[in-house]
């Protein structure tokens, strides 16, 4: 019913500047609110106020010629113009009672649509380094990208997912020069210095032990020379790339890689498995190491030098990023020759828009924000449309135990685990309270909220709204009462309570909100949606009784709780979170 009057308020507005032969040059958005108080109707406007200006026109003339320019719309019961000149609009009672067949007839399928024309988008997301474990922090990442992926797909857009794998450059070598340290330790040098910049954490250990396992052979190292290196004195980021070179000369090319894919291989599994039993699948994991390999790297580097956007500075290779609105300058090839993880990116954002998608998002953590001038330019000096490219910030969680903030380093392996947290608090609390809150602000995870049995647990909230409605027809069955779900707008007009008319406005709200949480790529607009929907439903469960004597009474009612229970489902289900039958 909002679309119908949106779309006849759009030519209401062309009739009346016709009639008044007026040719703004540039029209204001014509849109369409929910009215916040029913005394001022169910829709309103303020488009005569936004047309004031540029028409020349006072808004409340504005108004009334509009209200008589209205085409006939059927449901629509009055208009009326309120304050300056807001236009207010008040639909007959059975307006909206259309919205419960519709439900009923779609099922599963009630709240896709056409809005995304069919606009092809890759959607990359999580993308955390195989250097441990996924912690919370990554976790929100992942739920919100899982999120908007299944509201984009409903709301007509073609998705795909992807993980970019960073398996290349310094992280990967320390993390596989952090087991080879772990291996000495496991064998005749128990005794053996560690880093303090390697990665700490126990996963390290049990890969080593996983590689004693396979009985793969590795060069005997040189001890002494070794623990001369780990006691020098020097910087010790200095150090461990001494550490990482000396390991590489040590153990070859072969067996490093051997030690190298097997670690890689191992963290890659755990990443895949954990996220699969999140809810969360990709369409396509790239590899960094893909666009090394294939020279795609090296391509990009010759372009930017080919377009005069390279120098070279203090041995380095440095790309203008200044020219593009960059703070600095950034290195793409270091005095040793080798490749920065910016040379890969933009590599790899080519190699996105290469593949053809008519708009690229990445969605990365908060601490990246200064990334983006980078990148954005760096497409502009390859030659693409850096406005094709959104970048959606998520701000990391912080998890609460009591009132024990929880710490997170996967240097020092004291970090929460995503898996912990999942086992902890369950998949359907994990993610829903990841997406209870914009991307962009601060979320304190409420651990003992969202194990809690409590009206106060949203997720709880909902889930037990639809289980009451489950329970409901599981006791219609059980006194054998008749039930047709396919009654006509003519039948459900006993729907007449206030609790009822609220249920059933919010209902016809459900694609709406499905397309303006994908468009506006806010998927917490649905986690709110849901929960106002479940105070109604609990609000009208302990107002009126729905087994009643009156057949046409209870039908109605059936049929009003029954499509509940499926925008609920629905709902649920693109949040990734379950719709139990029983609590």
């Amino acid at each position: 019913m909002k679309q119908l009057i949106e779309q006849n308020l759009t030519i209401a507005v062309s009739r009346f500047l016709a009639d008044r032969n007026l040719h703004p040059e540039k029209l204001p958005a014509i849109a369409i609110d929910h009215a916040r108080d029913t005394q001022h109707g169910d829709l309103a406007s303020n488009i005569a106020m936004l047309l004031a200006k540029p028409a020349g026109l006072p808004p409340r003339v504005i108004a009334e010629g509009i209200r008589n320019f209205f085409p006939a719309t059927e449901g629509l019961e009055r208009i009326e113009i309120a304050g300056p000149g807001f236009i207010n609009f008040f639909l007959a009672k059975t307006a909206y009672l259309q919205i419960i067949p519709d439900i009923l007839s779609d099922g599963l399928n009630y709240g896709k649509s056409t809005a995304g024309k069919g606009r092809k988008i890759l959607l990359e997301y999580v993308s955390s380094n195989p250097t441990g474990p996924l912690h919370i922090g990554h976790g929100r990442g992942a739920a919100y990208g899982s999120v908007l992926a299944n509201l984009m797909q409903v709301a007509g857009y073609d998705v795909t997912t992807e993980y970019y794998v960073n398996d290349a450059g310094r992280q990967m070598d320390i993390l596989a020069v952090s087991v080879w340290l772990r291996l000495l330790q496991l064998g005749e040098h128990p005794d053996l210095g560690f880093p303090s910049n390697a990665y700490q954490g126990k996963y390290i250990e049990q890969i080593a032990k996983d590689f004693v396992s396979t009985d793969t052979a590795l060069p005997k190292a040189d001890i002494d020379a070794l623990s001369c290196l780990l006691a020098l004195s020097i910087d010790e980021d200095k150090k461990l790339d001494q550490i990482i070179a000396y390991t590489r000369s040590t153990l070859g090319i072969k067996p490093y890689e051997t030690l190298f894919d097997f670690t890689l291989g191992k963290i890659l599994a755990e990443i895949k498995q954990d996220l699969l039993e999140f809810g969360v699948s990709f369409n396509n994991w790239f590899s960094e190491r893909s666009l090394i390999t294939s020279g795609a790297v090296a391509s990009c580097i010759d372009t930017l030098q080919a377009n005069g956007d390279l120098y070279e500075a203090d041995g380095a290779k440095w790309f203008r990023s200044t020219l593009y609105g960059d703070e600095k300058d950034r290195v793409l090839i270091r005095e040793n020759g080798q490749m920065t993880y910016f040379a890969s990116d933009i590599a790899y954002h080519l190699n996105k828009f290469e593949r053809g998608f008519d708009e690229i998002i990445d969605i990365w953590g908060a601490d990246h924000h200064g990334y983006i001038p980078r990148v954005k330019g760096a497409i502009a000096a390859v030659g693409k449309d850096p406005e094709k490219l959104t970048i959606l910030l998520v701000q990391f969680a912080t998890l609460y135990r009591g009132k024990q903030k929880m710490q997170m380093s996967t240097r020092s392996g004291e970090f929460v685990t995503l898996k912990e947290l999942r086992n902890e608090v369950g998949n359907d609390a994990t993610r829903f309270f990841y997406v209870t809150r914009k991307s962009e602000q601060h979320l304190d995870f409420d651990l003992d909220l969202a194990k809690s049995h409590s009206n106060d647990n949203p997720v709880f909230y909902i889930q037990y709204a639809h289980a009451r409605i489950c329970s409901v027809f599981k006791q219609m069955h059980d006194r054998a009462l008749d039930f047709d779900q396919q009654l006509t707008v003519e039948q459900l007009t006993p729907l007449t309570e206030p609790h009822e008319q609220n249920m059933i406005k919010a209902l016809t709200r459900y694609k709406e909100i499905i397309i303006t949480a994908a468009t506006n790529r806010e998927p917490h607009m649905l986690a709110f949606y849901l929960r106002d929907l479940a105070n109604d439903f609990h609000t009208y469960y302990n107002s009126c009784q729905f087994l009643v004597e009156d057949i046409n009474i209870r039908q109605a009612r059936l049929c009003l709780i029954k499509a509940t229970r499926q925008i609920i489902s629905n709902g649920l289900g693109l949040m990734g979170v379950s719709a139990p039958e029983e609590m």
